[in-house]
């Protein structure tokens, strides 16, 4: 049957390679894809973690698995400590009161109120996994409070009377330790997040009176210094409580779909419990992307390979990202659907190749119906890219139909239809914070669909678009690959050191984490 003329978007006339046969937009498209996908995957890294045993990964259906070391789980605790540090202050305890005897006075009624820490300090704190989860712990942390005082009590002058005095004191608690034990468990495809321990303890706490009678120092310390002690105690473990409520709280509301494009959204669905081992936490999401509205269809158990990629990883990075094929796959599989996959080309850097002089011995009888005429190419992906992911490099097979296009008197009258087949690999790079790389072409097939000009030599077309190719496209390609594509910044934080190698159908990306800011990390 033979193919249709078809008017899909025009590109613009910037677009400045040859890259236009195949692309001047279709590597265009393809870079969006990936800025987009590696924005949704920076995203996730504020909420996730990844390793244990190969048969743990195989038990499910996450394509997109991330990793979180020792290293990493340092950085991403000294963060929490930070905000923590501001988010639990300015923290209000209840009143305190309490009657005691004091010498030569009697009964003395005395009251602490407005009693408010104002400041948290921690000077050392560390993290580790463990079965139960993740244990944060803290110690030798400091805490400022201030409070107002007050006392009375009666005395006899001939008539009954009572004395009453008040005033301020700042307190300096010392030696503070606080203990938490967390635990990450999937929750109908969302994380959810418990406290399993929670405990503060104080060492040591300074009471300075301003003002008030000799003797009420001692008094309000003898008399206060437990109960105060336990007040910020409970006071601090209740604020965690609260704290890590209001977190799970917020991990429970996150969607289980992001829309990346207007047509195509993220499934960020947690798949499976977290897995936890002695160096790491991981977890794993969905990761496959599908037309908005629609149930992903290429879900299958494709994890045999992962452990090996594991086993692989180099020094100690703070991430690790395990990206499927599966994951790429999707995407393409929502443009093709979507009819993105298709272009017309009017300019390419060598204007004259579209022109039937250029060709008037290769398609004598093109040129003889339309002499010097210009010509334009109409391009449309017919399947789904096949993408295949191999030892260090992206096997890909792209097929297409070309309707060539005859600009006579400025009306496009299509003349030949062309089926092309081009198979060809990607070997991706990342340098510095820029993700590089170069493009290899295997084979370039073509066959005669269908022709109003007569029969055409394909193996002379072959040949000379093969060339063109090879010679005038690819060089370019390769040339604006190898300059890299710069990974956005991310709320303040950038990539370090970032490795990337590909495994039997799994792209791994390792990676620290550095400040773009001067922001203060303990």
């Amino acid at each position: 049957m033979p193919l249709q003329n078809q008017s899909p978007p025009k590109l613009s006339p910037k677009i400045e390679s040859l890259t236009s046969l195949f692309s001047g937009s279709a590597l265009s498209s393809r870079i969006f894809m990936a800025d987009t996908i590696l924005s949704a995957l920076l995203a996730l890294l504020l909420i996730s973690s990844c390793t244990h045993h190969a048969e743990s990964y195989a038990e499910e259906e996450g394509f997109i698995w991330v990793e979180l070391s020792n290293k990493g789980l340092d950085f991403a605790k000294n963060i929490l400590i930070h905000t923590a540090e501001s988010s639990l202050v300015p923290l209000e305890l209840p009143d305190i009161d309490k009657s005691a005897d004091i010498s030569l006075l009697g009964t003395v009624d005395m009251i602490l109120s407005d009693i408010t820490i104002n400041a948290i300090q921690v000077t050392s704190s560390a993290v580790s996994t463990a079965h139960s989860g993740v244990v944060l712990s803290v110690s030798g942390a400091t805490a400022n409070l201030t409070m107002n005082w007050k006392y009375s009590y009666s005395t006899w002058l001939l008539v009954p009377i009572e004395v009453s005095d008040s005033g301020q004191a700042s307190v300096q608690v010392s030696g503070m330790e606080i203990g938490l034990t967390l635990s990450l468990k999937n929750q109908q495809g969302s994380l959810s997040l418990s406290l399993v321990k929670n405990k503060c303890s104080v060492e040591d706490i300074s009471i300075n009176l301003e003002g008030g009678a000799s003797w009420l120092y001692q008094g309000v310390v003898d008399a206060f210094e437990g109960k105060l002690t336990s007040a910020v105690e409970d006071a601090i473990s209740s604020k965690i409580s609260e704290e890590v409520a209001k977190l799970d709280s917020l991990l429970q509301s996150l969607p289980k779909e992001v829309p990346i494009t207007s047509i195509a959204t993220l499934n960020v669905t947690f798949v499976g419990n977290p897995k936890i081992s002695k160096s790491s936490l991981a977890l794993a999401i969905n990761g496959l992307v599908s037309a908005r509205d629609e149930d992903d269809t290429l879900l299958q158990n494709h994890h045999r390979a992962l452990y090996h990629l594991i086993s692989s990883k180099g020094p100690d990075y703070m991430f690790t990202i395990f990206l499927h094929e599966l994951v790429i796959k999707s995407v393409l599989s929502v443009y093709y659907e979507a009819g993105k996959m298709h272009w017309i080309v009017d300019e390419v850097p060598d204007q004259f190749l579209l022109n039937t002089a250029r060709w008037k011995f290769i398609l004598p009888n093109l040129y003889k119906q339309y002499p010097n005429d210009n010509m334009t190419l109409n391009i449309s992906i017919s399947s789904v890219p096949n993408i295949k992911i191999k030892e260090q490099q992206i096997d890909a097979t792209v097929t297409a139909d070309v309707i060539i296009n005859v600009l006579n008197d400025t009306e496009a009258v299509p003349v030949a239809g062309i089926s092309v087949e081009i198979t060809g690999s990607a070997f991706p790079e990342i340098s510095s914070n820029d993700v590089a790389g170069s493009i290899t072409l295997h084979e370039l097939g073509m066959s005669l669909v269908w022709s109003e000009v007569g029969d055409l030599n394909m193996l002379a077309i072959e040949r000379v678009v093969l060339t063109v190719l090879r010679i005038g496209v690819l060089p370019y390609v390769n040339f604006r690959l190898g300059q890299g594509f710069s990974v956005p910044d991310f709320y303040g934080y950038t990539l370090e050191n970032t490795e990337i190698s590909c495994s039997d159908s799994w792209i791994m990306v390792s990676s620290d984490v550095a400040q773009t800011n001067q922001a203060y990390l303990s």
